[in-house]
């Protein structure tokens, strides 16, 4: 059954745009040593790793992720888990691929890879991050905190934001989740979980008239 087209208010398209805008790094994909696609409710991690693994970017693949409130239903064995078993099932060779199944927060993702790297003897000077489109810049920030060395690329399975909500199915969670990772990111740099990032105050701006709409369920 064809899912239903999800769609952003007209009154609140323009901030929407451009926090989506602002979260995405436009990084140039290029050949690195790993690939780190990060747990989440997001199945496009997953098809975002199996396409630039058969693009030849990486020969190593990990997926980092337990599992949280909002993914035990879509990944009761966990986020990692189900994410290893679609790339399996896209010719990605089991052998290329390993998986951290314990982390819940990004800078877990980031230091049990690191962690599980070494266990493998696997060396990562330069890694591709991949993960929901809105998360780019908050995985950017707190992977450079926790592994300050590596060269960073962040990536996400290419869609439009129109086509993201579509196929989250749910324009106010998407919203939701775009308001929260902006609050993230001044919040965990002054925690000290990632580096700073520069937010124009156009950014700010609109992150606080979605705000004002209503858009605070994944507010902390």
């Amino acid at each position: 059954m064809p899912r239903t087209r999800a769609t952003i208010p007209a009154e609140h398209r323009a901030d929407v745009e451009r926090l989506w805008n602002y979260h995405n790094m436009h990084h140039e994909i290029r050949p690195v040593d790993v690939g780190i696609g990060l747990g989440s409710h997001d199945l496009g991690v997953a098809k975002a790793a199996t396409d630039l693994y058969h693009r030849g970017m990486f020969p190593t693949l990990v997926f980092t992720g337990a599992n949280a409130a909002t993914t035990i239903e879509t990944f009761p064995r966990g986020e990692a888990v189900h994410y290893r078993e679609y790339a399996i099932a896209h010719r990605v060779p089991a052998d290329a691929i390993l998986i951290d199944t314990q982390a819940t927060n990004t800078g877990q993702n980031i230091e049990y890879t690191r962690a599980l790297l070494a266990e493998h003897r696997v060396q990562a000077q330069s890694v591709i991050l991949m993960s929901r489109p809105y998360q780019q810049r908050r995985a950017y920030a707190t992977c450079k905190k926790f592994w300050p060395d590596v060269k960073v690329i962040c990536a996400s399975h290419p869609l439009t934001l129109d086509d993201y909500v579509t196929s989250i199915g749910n324009a106010k969670k998407v919203i939701d989740m775009l308001v929260g990772d902006t609050q993230r990111i001044d919040w965990y740099a002054e925690l000290g979980f990632a580096i700073p990032q520069h937010v124009p105050d156009e950014v700010r701006a609109a992150y606080s008239r979605l705000i004002d709409a209503g858009y605070t369920s994944r507010l902390v």
